[in-house]
């Protein structure tokens, strides 16, 4: 078992942060497909904390994998850092994952991946 620690992205944080009136949706205009149990870590960035329940990975520019928790997660918003437990070079539903704010070393409870789906554009 691997401990990772991912910051999250600082761009999508002040996007998350901001008034509905001028926030734009990340996955506005994007198509959803099947949702899979695990992706390939490696290929990800972010991740970009929508709320308690919601997490987002950019793949690349045409493809977002929004990531469903099964539960909410106390302590999970924007600025907080994740610690993952990684298990291989994937990440996948099930895995679990701890909240941890920037001022603090004291992690939040364990919280669990739900299954990912992607959002790609429209192709043309």
């Amino acid at each position: 078992m691997r401990y990772t620690l991912i910051p999250v992205l600082l761009a999508g944080v002040a996007g998350a942060a901001a008034p509905a009136a001028t926030s734009k949706d990340p996955l506005a205009g994007r198509i959803a497909g099947a949702a899979v149990d695990c992706v390939d870590q490696s290929q990800l960035g972010g991740p970009d904390i929508v709320d308690n329940r919601t997490i987002l990975y950019r793949q690349s520019l045409k493809r977002i994998w929004r990531n469903d928790l099964p539960a909410a997660c106390p302590g999970l918003r924007p600025q907080t850092l994740l610690v993952v437990e990684i298990w291989g070079s994937r990440l996948c539903s099930n895995d679990r994952f701890q909240a941890r704010d920037r001022d603090t070393i004291i992690p939040g409870p364990y919280c669990r991946l739900g299954k990912f789906t992607p959002y790609d554009l429209p192709g043309k």
